[in-house]
Order: structure tokens, then sequence, then C-alpha cells
């Protein structure tokens, strides 16, 4: 859906759902081995805006989506370096929940290449957490791990 005519609210809250877009369509891409082309089609015509059980889902930016699912995958190691530093020794990125993997390349791509402030990309990404794990146990957690990525790959924006 193009976001040129839209209110500041609205792009906003495309822009959101873009976000846990992405996180589903980079954990769906780990569980499936499809390639991001595939995924990326899927969500644009099928789940992006798409009505389930009588509730009609978010609309998303889709280039948002695009560019931070493309960002994940062309920065993986990158990434999950940034990632495997922020995590205790005894808990690689490997054995952490793939959920929460996708999320946190997901949101390094938007630290590596984006241009939205990292601490607005930490609040959203941790709202996005919290539609996975509802009862909030993982919000500390995600946010320490992500400060720690924004830090690394932003340094400046926290001086």
């Amino acid at each position: 859906m193009s976001v040129s005519n839209l209110s500041g609210n609205q792009k906003r809250r495309m822009k959101s759902a873009s976000r846990l877009y992405a996180v589903q369509a980079l954990f769906q891409m780990e569980a499936s081995s499809q390639p991001i082309d595939v995924v990326l089609k899927e969500f644009e015509e099928h789940r992006m805006g798409a009505e389930v059980d009588g509730i009609r889902l978010e609309d998303g930016d889709l280039n948002h989506f695009s560019q931070v699912v493309a960002g994940a995958v062309n920065n993986q190691a990158r990434i999950d370096q940034m990632t495997d530093r922020a995590l205790v020794a005894k808990w690689p990125i490997g054995r952490i929940d793939p959920t929460l993997r996708a999320l946190f390349r997901a949101a390094g791509a938007e630290f590596v290449e984006g241009d939205t402030p990292p601490k607005v990309t930490i609040v959203e990404y941790v709202e996005v957490a919290l539609a996975f794990s509802p009862d909030g146990k993982e919000r500390g957690f995600v946010n320490a791990v992500l400060d720690h990525m924004a830090r690394e790959a932003k340094p400046k924006s926290f001086v």
C-alpha cells in the first residue's frame, strides 16, 4: 500500500506493522528455508492487510518491510555477531528462541542500514516482542540486547 497520501499517524502504524511482519517473514524463512523473494511476495499478496477469522490485519509499509527483511538477510552475519556480543556468553544466538532471533535480525537491519533513531527502533521492537510474549517476560531481555546492539552499530546516537 502506498503511504504518500496518509497521515503521519497512519504512516507510523503501517511502519510498526511492517516491523512485526518482518519478524514473521524472517522466522518463516528460517523455519521453512524459503527464499526471500517467495516470502516477500507471500506477505505482500496474502498477509499484509489480509482478513483472518473476520479480523482485518493492519496494512504494512511494504517498502519498509522489504528493506528490513533484505537488510537482515544481507547483513545476517554482522547482525548475528552483534547479537552474540550482546547475549550472555552461555547463550549464543543459535540457542535462543527462533522468534527472538528473527526479531534481533530485523532490528539489527534497522541499526545497520536504517535511518530511524536507534532509541525509537528499540521501543518499536520491544513492542513487537510483546506481541509474541504478551506476559512481558521478554521485555527486559529484548530491551537490553537491542540497546547493546544499537550502541555498537550507532555509537554516536548515544553520546
